[in-house]
């Protein structure tokens, strides 16, 4: 309890440069009515003025039912009045807020005589990359000049409370359970429920970021870390406009470590290559648009020494090199249609192909590295593909802001993957080999309810999602392997997900609410091979409520203190539960778990957030709770030497923490952005039963650590160049059965504009100094790793616009 006392506010490290997060411009609406007749008014005055000095802000003039629309009204505290020859002057005061773009008066109310009108002039409030809600931060990914002409994953790492893994994976505040969505939506692309493929999504096609770690209701429920956002660009000027680009990179510039001997070398001098174009077309009441880019990607993707120590006394020195080769297509294409002022269709098709190879070697050694006990070297060939389509509808009411959007996703996601490997062992070589074809088929219908109100909004809707993944493994054993032949076969995954949500935004002058409630029902099942020789088929059902509050208080105009509640839930997904042992490397073996059970974490976060003229500062201090923590376990059985990795169901674990962001423009050609994340993340001790390759029980003890980031990027502006300098440091983290090493790093970029285009270049890990360090203790054994991986990059890009 001391720590929690004590842990509320943290210091140091960077954030990113953003955008206009919050509403800057808002549209108010009402209608005009006489008393006592109640008789709509036409061709009533009416005028917005500042409540502080009563200036003129702007005004109009009821239509024949009475309507009238403001728009452009920057957030503030305001005065409508409303002037008709015959009535009384309605005067009401009114609190313009930036959370909601529309605002509906409702009626008022006018009775007779009339009086006059005087002038005046209105000031906004500043902006930055924290919302006005303080539950997300938005980033402009083309202001991330340290990591231009990366990946998604590349550019994630700058960003306030993000971690980057070597496994290509991303951390919201010590948790990698985040949901990622593509424009809003859930996709297979960057998957559901868990994160695939967000080293192989071009930076190049990415409008914006935006980290969510406080979701509303109108989201889906899953991911206790919270939600990151991509949303991809779409240009929608007059005209035919478009905008080609190239990257070039150079990698593994140099052997930060010499291989073991007699292995396969090292990638060296790896090309990178990221051509892009996007075009756009827009006449009216019709936009066209495409963006298309290509990836290619070679890479020294892992190259981890371990020192494994058995209880037996026995130590093996082992080196895992992994050369990869990533090709990707992706683009996207489609049209918007305004038929009318009320009505609008949109379609499009995100469509992507990922290819990789991966080449790898992993000797073992004895301790001293005079004996080559084994050599595995192995070649795996992953293909896959994902079609995206979306279409939706929407009505525009006649009342502004008030919209009915109405929309169906359907995705595909093949996965087709080869793996073949070549044991060599001093007295016999073995060829072993398996092959993996899933195809996930998602359909998605929601409909989503939008009404203005005086004082603020609702917003209610319902989504049904079904989804459905048959996989199919062939083993093909060679001599003495140790695969499991008898354990191929088949599985069919079958979700089905109705959710219900409502959620009620208010907002005056010194406070605004914010609550919401989804609920949701699935239903999983999971079938299986009846000749599976350990698992057998499973699933789950539940109905549970999730709900949000935000309470926030306005200080002043300058200062706003908000409170946060949400539940949410963070369910297996298929690759959690698939029931095919794959090789992690030679002797790490990681299975699925179809007893696996989802974990629901409780959330409870207060923020503070302060402006003045060239900067502004952000603080949050956070809480979660998980019942059923799920994680990756690993054990050994007699006899052998294999590890198994198997998800389980492990109980409670805590995650407690703080965060700082504070940005600062110190000179007109200088900013500076800090960012500080610190938490104390435990878990309870917990007992699991694992039934693959044999039954056995783990027990483990209590479990905690404390730990951080720290980034700090400083931007110099020019009049037409930039330079940016991010450092970036990692302190150690707990893992399952284990921690981490601290990381650390210093990226670079420099930006030029030129008349019609841009060039940049830029280089990450500058001094070498990254490198992912792992301690694991398991049952009958533990080990320690250092994984050179290649971090050092060079790469320099052009892009021109026409």
């Amino acid at each position: 309890m001391a720590f929690q006392k004590s842990l509320i506010l943290l210091f140091l490290i960077a954030a990113l440069n953003s955008v206009h997060a919050q509403v800057s411009k808002v549209t108010m609406s009402g209608q005009v009515s006489s008393l006592p007749k109640k008789e709509m008014l036409p061709f009533v005055n009416v005028i917005l003025k500042t409540e502080k000095d009563s200036a003129f802000v702007t005004g109009t003039i009821t239509a024949a039912d009475g309507r009238f629309t403001l728009s452009d009204i920057v957030p503030g505290n305001y005065l409508v009045e409303c002037a008709f020859l015959g009535f009384q002057t309605l005067k009401t005061p009114l609190t313009v807020g930036a959370l909601s773009a529309f605002l509906d008066l409702g009626v008022l109310e006018m009775r007779e005589d009339a009086q006059v009108l005087q002038e005046v002039l209105v000031k906004g409030a500043q902006a930055d990359g924290i919302d006005a809600r303080l539950d997300r931060k938005v980033f402009d990914v083309s202001r991330n000049l340290s990591q231009s002409g990366g990946s998604v994953l590349q550019a994630l790492k700058n960003l306030p409370g993000v971690t980057a893994g070597e496994d290509g994976k991303v951390m919201l505040r010590g948790s990698d359970k985040v949901a990622v969505l593509v424009d809003g939506q859930q996709t297979a692309l960057t998957g559901f429920g868990n994160q695939t493929s967000l080293d192989n999504i071009p930076a190049s096609a990415i409008e914006r970021i935006e980290i969510i770690n406080n979701p509303s209701a109108r989201y889906d429920a899953n991911g206790n870390a919270g939600i990151i956002n991509i949303i991809y660009k779409k240009n929608k000027q007059e005209g035919f406009n478009g905008k080609v680009g190239m990257t070039m990179g150079l990698g593994a510039l140099w052997v930060r470590k010499d291989n073991f001997p007699d292995i396969r070398p090292q990638s060296r001098n790896t090309l990178k290559l990221n051509p892009s174009f996007a075009l756009n077309y827009k006449k009216q009441k019709l936009n066209i648009f495409f963006q298309g880019d290509y990836l290619h990607t070679p890479t020294l993707n892992k190259n981890e020494f371990t020192d494994r120590y058995y209880d037996s006394g026995d130590t093996i020195r082992q080196q895992l090199k992994r050369n990869r080769s990533t090709n990707v297509i992706t683009s996207k294409a489609g049209a918007d249609w305004n038929w009318d002022e009320h009505n609008a269709l949109s379609a499009s098709v995100l469509f992507s192909s990922e290819k990789i190879l991966d080449r790898g070697d992993q000797p073992f050694f004895n301790a001293d590295l005079t004996q080559r006990r084994r050599l595995w070297q192995f070649l795996e060939d992953e293909l896959k593909t994902t079609v995206t389509a979306t279409a939706s509808y929407q009505h525009k009411y006649q009342q502004p802001g008030r919209l009915l959007n109405i929309g169906f996703n359907y995705t595909f996601h093949r996965e087709d993957e080869k793996y073949l490997f070549t044991n060599m062992m001093p007295d016999f070589t073995g060829h072993d080999a398996f092959k993996l074809l899933s195809d996930e088929n998602v359909f998605d219908l929601n409909a989503d309810y939008i009404r203005p109100l005086r004082y603020g909004r609702f917003e209610g809707g319902m989504k049904l999602r079904r989804r459905f993944i048959p996989a199919n493994m062939q083993f093909f054993p060679g001599l003495n392997s140790p695969l499991d032949s008898l354990a191929g076969g088949w599985a069919n995954y079958k979700e089905t997900i109705p959710a219900l949500y409502g959620n009620y935004v208010f907002e005056n002058r010194k406070f605004d609410l914010e609550a919401g409630l989804r609920v949701e029902y699935i239903n999983l099942r999971y079938t299986v091979s009846p000749t599976h020789p350990t698992y057998k088929s499973d699933g789950y059902f539940y109905a549970k409520p999730f709900p949000n509050v935000r309470l926030a208080f306005k200080l002043n105009e300058h200062d706003k203190i908000s409170l946060f509640y949400n539940r949410r839930v963070d369910r297996p997904n298929e690759v959690d539960i698939r029931i095919f042992p794959k090789y992690d490397d030679a002797e790490i073996i990681k299975i699925g778990n179809p007893a696996l059970k989802p974990q629901f974490t409780s959330s409870f976060e207060a923020g503070y957030k302060s402006n003045w003229t060239r900067g502004s500062l952000y603080a949050a201090a956070y809480h979660k709770q998980t019942n059923g923590t799920i994680t990756r376990i690993g054990t050994t059985i007699p006899g052998s030497t294999l590890i198994y990795n198997l998800f389980q169901n492990a109980g409670k674990s805590y995650n407690i923490g703080g965060e700082l962001v504070w940005q600062q423009d110190l000179a007109p050609w200088f900013s500076l952005n800090v960012n500080a994340n610190l938490y104390r993340s435990s878990i309870d001790a917990f007992t699991v039963e694992n039934l693959y390759p044999v039954r056995s029980i783990y027990s483990a003890g209590k479990q905690q650590l404390t730990s951080g980031s720290a980034k700090i990027n400083a931007l110099l502006k020019g009049k037409k160049t930039e330079l940016q300098v991010a450092v970036i440091y990692h302190a150690p983290d707990i893992v399952p059965q284990g921690r981490t090493g601290y990381r650390f790093s210093v990226d670079a970029g420099a930006k030029r504009q030129l008349r019609k285009g841009e060039l940049f270049v830029n280089a990450t890990d500058l001094l070498g100094t990254l490198i992912v360090r792992k301690t694991v203790y398991g049952e009958g054994f533990h080990y320690t790793s250092r994984d050179y991986y290649e971090t050092q990059l060079i790469r320099a890009g052009y892009s021109f616009k026409f």
